[in-house]
């Protein structure tokens, strides 16, 4: 890693193709959040209907509270899954290697800087000496 975050050593495609790599990772880690929210939602929408299947029970509806607890309580989301499996199977098959080659390409090609196209940025798009627009700060050794 260096301290100055612009790589000036680093030609513009360089770092334009690490900018759109950590940009893909971004979106990919956003995908993840839902699918996390997916996961949480849909976990609190069966123990919701175990309640509903716990109350139409308790109110008589026997028939329609075994059907709903037969069928639907517990069910797989996608054939042979539930949420969880859904999760780590995403977590250990796709997103751990999008990290994996996106960590590649900075070793190999920043020596480990991150986020180089935004530091570029924001030294283009900052204003000389004016306050809360520093360029710091700098990475440690």
């Amino acid at each position: 890693m260096t301290n100055d975050r612009t790589r000036p050593d680093l030609d513009d495609a360089t770092v334009e193709g690490l900018g759109k790599l950590s940009e893909a990772l971004e979106t990919v880690d956003q995908a993840r959040g839902f699918l996390y929210a997916f996961h949480q939602l849909t976990g609190k929408a069966d123990r919701l209907l175990q309640e509903a299947v716990d109350l139409l029970g308790d109110a008589g509806h026997t028939e329609l509270a075994g059907d709903l607890d037969r069928d639907l309580v517990g069910r797989n989301v996608i054939a042979d899954r539930w949420t969880f499996q859904i999760v780590e199977d995403f977590d250990d098959n796709y997103w751990a290697t999008f990290r994996a080659f996106d960590a590649r390409a900075r070793d190999e090609l920043s020596g480990g800087d991150r986020h180089v196209f935004e530091a570029r940025m924001k030294q283009r798009e900052r204003t000389q000496g004016h306050p809360a627009h520093e360029a710091g700060p700098a990475l440690s050794d």
